[in-house]
């Protein structure tokens, strides 16, 4: 699991479940006048608010959470995790809704003692504001660019090298050089030491790199997908948050990015990108 792939919408989910698990251990119900003396139920000790609101909400948090950090999507009955989550959360939200409106069901309509009858507790009504929470980030983060951010930043470069220094990280931090092959060259716009790639038959045509492009290193602030380099396009490999990946290439507003592994392709998103 990728903590780096979480995003600050992931976030608010998180600290909604949090104060969901800490509103559960408190009142269920709220009565005046009772005396100090007098325990109160809290929300373990209602069924139908520990699986419809608590477990509910908890469930789904858990579910947006690891669907994000998964390096590949998973599915149930054709779902993604994350859309089960958000399933989750709103269920939560309208079970929270329902139990403070009336929250001892129809028991408080038998016989004459209706205005005797209890309010929400403070658990009960905290639930409904955390559930409303987490069902509104759940919703939100794929629509609004400002939860879709990481929620860790990507680490910063390291500090400039003195001079003849070896640079400390490996493959795939700014700084570090990859391997090239004795006697070979370096092509134009080209990272040294990677060899040209053949042209794929029948491809079209890419667009001409940037003639004043000069290679530099680059983290995704979230998930990005990197295609086929010769523009046929299919997915090759994922950039993930918190590593640094080398820009080879300018083409228009898309780069031509390398993995770790070499692998050279297409990055068509390069919105909110970290230079090294």
């Amino acid at each position: 699991m990728n903590i780096r792939s979480l995003t600050r919408g992931d976030g608010v989910v998180i600290g909604a479940a949090v104060v969901l698990f800490i509103a559960s251990f408190l009142d269920n119900y709220s009565y005046d006048g009772l005396p100090d003396s007098v325990e109160l139920p809290n929300l373990w000790e209602s069924g139908p608010v520990l699986l419809g609101v608590v477990l509910a909400g908890i469930i789904g948090a858990a579910l947006i959470v690891v669907s994000r950090g998964l390096p590949q999507p998973r599915k149930i009955a054709g779902l993604e995790l994350g859309a089960f989550g958000v399933a989750f959360a709103v269920f939560a939200a309208w079970s929270a809704l329902g139990n403070v409106i009336d929250p001892i069901g129809g028991l408080d309509n038998i016989g004459e003692g209706g205005d005797r009858s209890p309010d929400a507790g403070t658990g009960l009504i905290l639930a409904l504001i955390a559930t409303l929470v987490m069902a509104a980030a759940a919703i939100a983060t794929p629509l609004v660019p400002a939860l879709q951010a990481s929620l860790v930043p990507a680490p910063k470069p390291p500090a400039p090298q003195p001079y003849g220094a070896q640079p400390p990280g490996g493959y795939g931090y700014p700084g570090a050089q990859p391997q090239q092959p004795y006697g070979a060259q370096p092509q134009p716009g080209q990272p040294y030491g990677q060899q040209p790639q053949p042209a794929a038959q029948g491809a079209p045509a890419a667009q001409p790199p940037a003639a004043d492009f000069s290679p530099f290193w680059f983290a995704v602030p979230v998930t990005r997908p990197l295609f086929a380099e010769d523009g046929s396009g299919g997915q090759i490999a994922e950039l993930a948050p918190g590593t640094w990946y080398l820009a080879v290439e300018q083409r228009g507003a898309a780069l031509v990015a390398q993995t770790q592994d070499g692998r050279r392709g297409l990055l068509q998103d390069t919105s909110g990108i970290q230079r090294g």
